[in-house]
């Protein structure tokens, strides 16, 4: 016997009278469905077929399969009772409803509100009466191919019969929705069912002037698991989430009349890949969908088992509010997906409430990423060459080269803007490849000229530096510009070394192997510590802008500046303060024997052109203090 005969098929029967109840009762309790379903097939075969085909026979000793059914006494307790079963997730197959049921409301207004909270049952009209038309009952109970008719009185045959064949047509209908509607993985909603959901709670929340919510939830870091762990855990993990989003979202008073407190197909949703949508068709306020926001987070932090790994995951949420942040489903799906992305760069693992400057922001981004997409065919991209100051003689110590863009559309686009949105999209490799080619090329020409460029700095992206061929790519590039590797040194942030030391030591001995120069920008940003750094063969630290930019007035920096210059020169790293905007910023580093600073008031970066000017300076400038020798090189 199949699993699908062996499963209790559910109906609701719906009469207001105790006897009819107890007739369908004696009926549904008391009939053997394999002996029915016989009885059906035969006729079926007999009808249908010129040539007779028996059926499979009945194995002995199998558990014949039941009907399950609930009854209700009105068209009010019959509805509170399809969205208890669909809160379950035990919806009704079929359900035979009186007409006439007074005092309370009908049987077609139960159709119409069972219709609304379930598309897929069937739904049997009893009527004694002749004179009801389907049709009209058909219009308020649409499709009218989901609706029976049964006059009463009946034969037991003839409901047992009708319940069978429903169920069989109710179980094919939800195979092919299963497979149209459903996630094959987790077996949440699809992006379809979910959308046409929304799109009718929308039309709801809009006839009794409700507030509605949408969440739209990310992994944070999921490709990494797919990666390291491979996708079989992968889509273990999305079951599991999937799980646990249904838990969170199972409300404790699954038999109240209000259909807003009862979730239903749709509401819970995967999108695709490693995004989810949750639907709150009513909430009273905001705030409300914050609350179930931080819920579903504390549930997902919970750590998972899998396999032999244990994990923990977090994801990251978008909240739209209805009607504020969008009045149709796209709007809203749309602006939920947006504050999700800002809480992801925010802080992943919180959420975000969509704001109408996500909007711009975002048309922005979008923006930038499109035209950044061609910008090296264009040629839009330039280098200016900001110098470096040896502050104990007041010679120029060096030129880092610093990255500029400037679009026909965009005008000139700040690197603040630009460089994050290369690192996400993966386009600063290619950019970062030429960057460096470009810079070595240029102080090959300088020092080709005879100027007295010491060396050519040049920052370096945590995705350039993460790849494996990257100290093979550094050497090409020098050979390729005969670029003595002594005159280049690369700039790599605190945080890159950190994320993968067993790799930064590596990729480290690499480069200095080639002859290169390492120097660690944004020293003080990354929490790590000196003792940690120095297994790391580096040349220099490049002090953190936001230390010597409060030189002046903030006691602790000045003790942390102090600290790092003390600390390297005892390790023999030399050390570079960056934003040096003041003299009296200029007069510490001197003091505290800092071996060299830039900013802008030593220089700002400036075009090749102008940069090759400063240098042919410094041969004119040979006497005179380093004070003297500052003045006229910055003058």
């Amino acid at each position: 016997m199949s699993e699908r005969s062996q499963t209790p098929i559910r109906v609701l029967v719906v009469d207001d009278e105790g006897e009819v109840r107890d007739a369908y009762r004696q009926i549904l309790l008391e009939a053997d469905v394999n002996r029915d379903l016989a009885v059906f097939h035969d006729l079926r075969t007999r009808l249908f077929r010129k040539t007779e085909i028996a059926p499979p026979p009945a194995q002995p000793g199998s558990r014949a399969a039941t009907f399950d059914p609930v009854f209700c006494d009105g068209a009010e307790t019959a509805v509170a009772a399809v969205k208890e079963a669909l809160a379950m997730e035990l919806p009704f197959a079929v359900v035979f409803l009186d007409m006439r049921m007074p005092p309370g409301p009908d049987g077609v207004w139960a159709a119409a509100r069972i219709r609304e909270l379930d598309p897929a049952i069937e739904i049997v009209i009893c009527t004694a009466y002749s004179d009801v038309d389907p049709c009209e009952i058909g219009g308020i109970v649409p499709p009218e191919e989901k609706l029976s008719y049964l006059q009463k009185p009946f034969h037991p045959h003839e409901v047992r019969q009708m319940t069978i064949a429903l169920a069989s047509k109710w179980r094919a209908e939800r195979t092919v929705v299963k497979l149209a509607y459903f996630d094959s993985l987790t077996g949440l909603p699809n992006r379809e069912q979910s959308r046409n959901r929304l799109v009718s709670a929308i039309e709801a929340a809009t006839l009794h002037e409700r507030t509605l919510a949408v969440l739209y939830l990310d992994l944070d870091n999921f490709k990494r698991v797919n990666d390291t762990l491979g996708h079989a855990v992968g889509d273990e993990l999305l079951r599991v989430v999937a799980a646990r989003l249904r838990s969170s979202l199972r409300y404790s008073d699954s038999r109240s009349i209000d259909s807003s407190s009862i979730a239903r197909p749709g509401d819970l949703a995967r999108l695709g890949g490693d995004e989810f949508m949750v639907l709150l068709p009513n909430i009273r306020k905001p705030a409300d969908a914050g609350v179930i926001a931080e819920r579903i987070i504390g549930a997902l932090r919970e750590p998972m088992q899998l396999a032999l790994n244990s994990l923990v995951v977090t994801p990251s949420v978008g909240i739209a509010i209805f009607p504020n942040d969008g009045a149709d489903a796209e709007t809203l799906l749309r602006n939920a997906d947006l504050a999700m992305y800002f809480s992801k760069r925010k802080s992943p693992g919180t959420y975000s409430f969509f704001d109408a400057a996500m909007n711009a922001s975002a048309l922005q981004r979008f923006t930038i990423e499109d035209k950044l997409r061609g910008a090296l065919q264009r040629n839009e991209f330039t280098l200016n060459y900001q110098p470096l100051f040896d502050i104990r003689t007041g010679h120029i110590s060096g030129m880092e080269a610093l990255l500029r863009w400037t679009n026909d559309q965009l005008g000139v686009v700040p690197p603040s803007e630009f460089i994050s949105v290369a690192e996400e999209t993966g386009l600063i490799l290619p950019i970062g490849d030429w960057v460096l080619r470009s810079a070595c090329a240029q102080a090959k020409a300088w020092h080709d000229e005879g100027l007295p460029l010491i060396r050519m700095s040049v920052n370096v992206s945590g995705r350039q530096f993460a790849l494996s061929q990257f100290p093979s790519q550094v050497g090409a590039i020098l050979q390729e510009t005969g670029l003595d590797p002594s005159k280049l040194e690369l700039e790599i942030t605190e945080t890159v070394i950190m994320n993968d030391e067993a790799w930064a030591e590596k990729a480290i001995d690499q480069l200095k192997a080639l002859g290169v120069a390492l120097a660690i920008d944004d020293f003080g940003t990354g929490y790590s510590s000196l003792a940690r750094l120095r297994r790391f063969a580096v040349n220099r630290l490049k002090i953190d802008r936001s230390f010597v930019t409060s030189l002046n007035e903030c006691s602790d920096d000045r003790a942390i500046a102090s600290a790092i210059i003390a600390m390297s020169r005892s390790l023999r790293i030399d050390v570079t303060a960056e934003g040096v905007e003041n003299i009296s910023q200029l007069m510490f580093l001197q003091e505290h024997q800092c071996h060299e600073a830039q900013g802008y008031l030593l220089g700002a970066a400036l075009p090749a052109a102008d940069a090759e000017q400063l240098l042919r300076r410094v041969d004119a400038v040979l006497e005179g203090t380093r004070t003297q020798r500052l003045k006229a090189l910055i003058g």
